[in-house]
């Protein structure tokens, strides 16, 4: 079963209870049918303190192509429209989203509907920022036919096909400069669960860590593949994550960039690093504000761009260290990063300490790379030695 690609979803304890499941275009038990489940589960979010979604139902497709009205569709349908909490969806926390048996086969495109914000219900989508008050998000194209995303779902005959839909809440909501409005540009991976024993990471950080506004990464190829703030007791749990092997990148406030790298994860057991008696922590760092402006065909409003922050340690790996997105009436982005030297130290099973190695040719040295919806990405190399400025103009 393939695992990625792009979208938004939801959560909240109520959801399970309120599930109604339908199977549109198919029905009763045949042995060329299979069982498609569908769980919740969120990565860390950007200055929020609590992101709602209201979700109606989820639907699936084998035709990438299929319309609103086509035959075909399958679904994940709730008895009511149920308003929940994304944030409350963290540290390998999943939400039964309930599940549906359907035809057999490869499923290539994925629906999220959400109800729409009215009159009656003015927040039914909506986030705080840490601060501030309940703010109304714009979510025009989850309000009729979903939100699509293209995907590739196996559901083999007579058995369950088991996915975690992750929403990144940090990537997935853009300010609209001094306006006080919020658009959802939905930012969602899908990935298959195959065990309740393994595809985890376990570990614990320095409780200085939590204060700071960590969060921790599980990465490939300098990308995260999930991602999660500790607890308040600073324990944290990456699930579910595919078998393979990660850099496990732990970044905070005010601290380096730090990795462990060769992660392993297997679909049979857990993967522990350290204890409450055995601790990861990081050198602290001054930081510095990485910011510019976005445009494309010189128009800085609603470009859909992000930027993120990237360092590559010398003989590898790179790791991703940041990230905005273009604010969508100014284009502009901004993000702290650490001028020290990022620290490196090789993962061994059942360590019970964690001295870290400084990279220091490389304190202080980005690559920022910025997209554009359809656009190839543009990017740039910074030293940061102070506040940095840095620009990307795209042309459609």
């Amino acid at each position: 079963m393939n695992q990625r690609h792009l979208l938004p979803l939801t959560g909240g304890t109520a959801l399970a209870a309120a599930l109604l499941i339908t199977a549109c275009g198919g029905g009763g038990s045949s042995p060329s049918t299979g069982t498609l489940r569908l769980s919740l589960t969120d990565a860390p979010a950007c200055g929020y303190d609590s992101v709602f979604v209201t979700v109606e139902k989820v639907r699936v497709h084998q035709s990438g192509s299929a319309g609103d009205n086509d035959a075909g569709w399958s679904e994940v349908a709730l008895a009511a429209p149920q308003r929940v909490d994304l944030l409350t969806l963290t540290n390998g926390t999943l939400l039964p989203l309930g599940q549906t048996e359907l035809p057999s086969g490869s499923y290539t495109q994925m629906r999220l509907v959400l109800a729409a914000n009215t009159a009656a219900n003015p927040l039914a989508n909506a986030i705080k920022p840490t601060g501030g008050v309940e703010t109304a998000v714009s979510t025009p194209s989850g309000q009729q036919s979903g939100l699509k995303m293209n995907v590739n779902l196996d559901v083999p005959v007579g058995q369950i096909a088991d996915f975690a839909i992750d929403f990144d809440a940090c990537k997935s909501f853009v300010k609209a400069g001094n306006s006080g409005n919020y658009l959802l540009k939905p930012v969602l991976s899908v990935i298959p669960i195959l065990s309740a024993a393994g595809q985890r990471i376990v570990g614990f950080v320095d409780p200085s860590l939590v204060t700071a506004g960590a969060t921790v990464s599980a990465q490939l190829a300098g990308a995260a593949v999930r991602a999660t703030p500790p607890d308040v007791t600073g324990r944290f749990t990456l699930y579910p994550v595919p078998a393979g092997s990660y850099d496990l990148v732990i970044t905070a406030g005010g601290r380096v960039s730090a990795v462990i790298t060769g992660v392993p994860v297997s679909n049979t057991a857990a993967t522990t690093i350290g204890s409450t008696t055995a601790r990861i922590n990081t050198p602290a760092s001054v930081g510095h504000i990485a910011a510019g402006v976005v445009t494309v065909g010189g128009n800085p409003a609603n470009t859909g761009a992000a930027v993120r922050a990237t360092q590559a340690f010398s003989g590898g790996p790179t790791i991703e260290v940041g990230y905005s997105a273009a604010d969508a009436s100014t284009g502009a982005y901004s993000m702290a990063l650490p001028a020290g030297a990022p620290a490196r130290l090789a993962y061994a099973a059942g360590a019970t300490t964690f001295t870290f190695a400084s990279d220091a040719p490389v304190a202080g040295r980005y690559k920022l790379e910025a997209s554009a919806p359809g656009l190839a990405l543009k990017s740039a190399d910074i030293a940061l030695t102070g506040a940095v400025t840095t620009n990307f103009a795209f042309t459609p």
